[in-house]
């Protein structure tokens, strides 16, 4: 099959079908669901069909070191919220994002110190959130919310993956963390449920993060040794194992909240 048509096909259904389960489950579930690598791994895939396994396993530490950022990016804006409206928020979040980001490209780690850092810093940055608050429910987003996600997304997938070759492995990997859907998600429970209902969305993406590290772990230790079937098979299954694990742990905090 054609790696464009691929690209076409798989990315919607990814998005799509987690947007959906978003919706269904709320903005705290929602905020989990993106800590899912749905951009970057498909990213990753594509990456792997079209470039050396070296080119892929170096944009697999940049993406893994883009953790780093996405955990700045949402203590920044939790923080702002406490004062400022959604617009200030965003920009202030997105700024130190992007300050992160253009840091890390010059940063080289080790890939398996790499990994404990990214999963001591997710454990920071949870005790640095603002404390999850119970909120009223809100009426859903309109019925272009999951459409305009998807297109979004794939977009933003044929994108990275058509300029990877310009921007080289390091660049193209923290570039795929770039937080698309969760600013979405984010900004419209800031404007419906405050400073709290953003801060649900970005203690659900923290937690949700545990899988994005648990994924880029097992697939850069085994790219260059196995085929994509059993290194993306492999990451996928340790994915949903640590996401399982991680649900049991954002019910327990969905029902102190609410006590």
């Amino acid at each position: 099959m054609n790696i464009l048509v691929l690209k076409l096909i798989l990315a919607p259904v990814i998005i799509g079908s987690a947007s959906l389960a978003g919706r269904r489950w709320g903005a705290a579930v929602s905020g989990w669901l993106v800590g899912l690598p749905l951009t970057s791994g498909p990213v990753a895939f594509f990456l792997a069909l079209s470039h050396d396994r070296a080119f892929v396993f170096d944009s697999i530490r940049g993406t893994l070191s883009g953790g780093f950022s996405l955990i700045a990016f949402s203590l920044t804006y939790a923080w702002v919220s406490k004062r400022f409206n959604w617009l200030v928020s965003i920009l202030s979040g997105i700024f130190v994002f992007t300050g992160m980001t253009a840091f890390l490209q010059n940063v080289t780690i080790p890939f398996i110190p790499l990994f404990f850092l990214v999963v001591a810093v997710i454990f920071i940055g949870l005790r640095l959130m603002p404390k999850e608050q119970a909120v009223p429910s809100v009426s859903n987003p309109s019925g272009w919310d999951i459409p305009s996600r998807i297109l979004i997304g794939t977009s933003f997938i044929l994108l990275i993956t058509g300029i990877a070759p310009y921007i080289g492995s390091r660049l193209t990997g923290l570039l795929t963390t770039i937080p698309l859907y969760v600013s979405i998600l984010t900004i419209f429970s800031h404007r419906h449920q405050g400073h709290a209902g953003a801060v649900n969305v970005l203690n659900g993406l923290i937690l949700g993060l545990f899988s994005f590290a648990g994924f880029y772990l097992v697939l850069g230790l085994l790219i260059e040794q196995t085929s994509l079937a059993v290194s993306f098979g492999a990451a996928i299954l340790a994915t949903l194992i640590v996401q399982g694990l991680s649900l049991l742990i954002l019910r327990q905090r969905h029902i102190r909240a609410f006590e």
